[in-house]
């Protein structure tokens, strides 16, 4: 039998990710025979007493059959220790760090994994089961140098492959232990399913391929209405929820979060759309989304910062700002009178308690200021001040109070103005 069609591999270097089992043996044999440029590659993760044997069993085998091989070795448990992450998901990154090097050094133009449609199926259902996002359905997204030429081959077919050409192979033996989920589910759980519903393993993985088109389609949408703005990512509340949760997790990976994240954590974000303008969600990473307006805002927030400094002529960085106090004047700068501003300001941010009598009179606190301004708390917090104890006497870049306005009788002016740091 022919268990692939070799021909979109013609004149390639495929390198085979080879474990010594029936899969990977059949696929690097099936590519042999079809006249492909073949190599092979394998990956000892140290987690099992049989690894050693298996890299030898390996290892013969490709002295066998002439086929160039390169082992990878790794003490897996380690790494995932000092990473902070599960055992598979270590192993499945350093693996795919392993298949990256062997193309970017050269050796193979692409490596081929032994996934087949049942991986798929076992796969999508275990995700499922556990309710994945649509996201999820996407078992095995493509990559760059990654080919999968099984996954249209079910085990079944494999397996007459193998017994056909009578194809040496190692065993996983915790591949039976049915205590794993997975095991579970792949001998009991989907045979099972394929007596009660004919065509359920192909009907599984034909539904996943509709959804991952119509999540593929939903993103597309939600990156047209993702605004980002100094560091921020704006997103309009009225856009349909399987938009808006999309728009969601752009607006997170923006900031740097791409895992850290739940479903729970986009339904908080969801949640603001229906609360008042200023209520926020705090998210992974120290995110925070806030309800503005008309959209729901992302971003890192700077805070109030503890530091203050002595108010006089000079360049000086108060927590995310570099603020510039010139005598001379500089465009979009408030001018004042310096010699107005009394002895022992200070620059600072804001403090609870402060007041402030704005240009043209009308004391008030600085929140109601601020507020009056259209000016969101998570900005105002960070502002930079000129105050003495709890009276300011500038919001730098916004506006001065009325006692340090220029008038016919000042002698010194000051400009003073604020740059923000550009985030990252």
């Amino acid at each position: 039998m022919e268990l692939i069609d070799c021909k979109p591999y013609a004149g390639m270097r495929v390198c085979v990710a080879l474990s010594g089992g029936r899969d990977s043996v059949a696929l690097l044999h099936a590519l042999k025979a079809g006249g492909v440029g073949v190599s092979a590659l394998t990956c000892g993760h140290g987690m099992r007493a049989a690894s050693e044997a298996d890299i030898a069993f390996v290892e013969g085998l490709c002295r066998d059959w002439d086929v160039p091989l390169r082992v990878f070795r790794a003490d897996i448990p380690a790494r995932a220790k000092a990473q902070k992450r599960g055992l598979e998901e270590t192993a499945r990154l350093w693996r795919y760090e392993c298949f990256a090097r062997v193309v970017a050094e050269g050796e193979a133009d692409t490596v081929a994994t032994a996934h087949h449609k049942d991986d798929l199926a076992e796969t999508l259902l275990f995700r499922l089961a556990r309710g994945t996002s649509a996201a999820g359905l996407n078992v095995f997204p493509a990559r760059a140098g990654i080919v999968r030429p099984l996954l249209g081959v079910t085990r079944a077919q494999i397996d007459a492959y193998v017994t056909e050409h009578a194809l040496p192979f190692v065993e996983d033996e915790s591949n039976a232990d049915v205590t794993f989920s997975r095991n579970r589910i792949r001998h009991n759980v989907l045979p099972e399913l394929e007596l009660a519903v004919p065509g359920a393993r192909d009907n599984l993985v034909a539904f996943a391929a509709r959804v991952v088109e119509d999540d593929a389609c939903l993103c597309a949408l939600a990156a047209e209405h993702v605004c980002v703005e100094d560091g921020m990512v704006h997103i309009p509340l009225a856009l349909p929820m399987p938009v808006f949760s999309r728009a969601v997790v752009q607006a997170l990976s923006f900031l740097g979060v791409t895992r850290d994240y739940t479903a729970a954590n986009v339904a908080q974000a969801a949640r603001l759309r229906e609360l008042q303008s200023g209520r926020r969600a705090c998210l992974p990473c120290g995110i925070q989304a806030v309800r503005e307006g008309d959209a729901v805002v992302f971003c890192r927030p700077r805070g109030a910062c503890p530091q203050e400094m002595p108010f006089a002529y000079g360049t000086f960085q108060l927590g995310g700002d570099t603020v510039m106090v010139s005598p001379s004047e500089a465009p979009g700068a408030l001018m004042a009178d310096m010699d107005a501003f009394p002895a022992g300001c200070v620059l600072r941010t804001r403090r609870e308690g402060d007041r402030i009598t704005p240009f043209g009179g009308g004391r008030k606190t600085l929140k109601k200021f601020l507020c009056d301004k259209k000016i969101p708390a998570r900005i105002g917090h960070g502002l930079p001040l000129v105050a003495k104890g709890s009276e300011v006497y500038a919001v730098i870049g916004v506006e001065i109070a009325d006692g340090v306005k220029v008038t016919e009788k000042t002698a010194r002016r000051v400009w003073l103005y604020a740059a923000p740091r550009p985030q990252v």
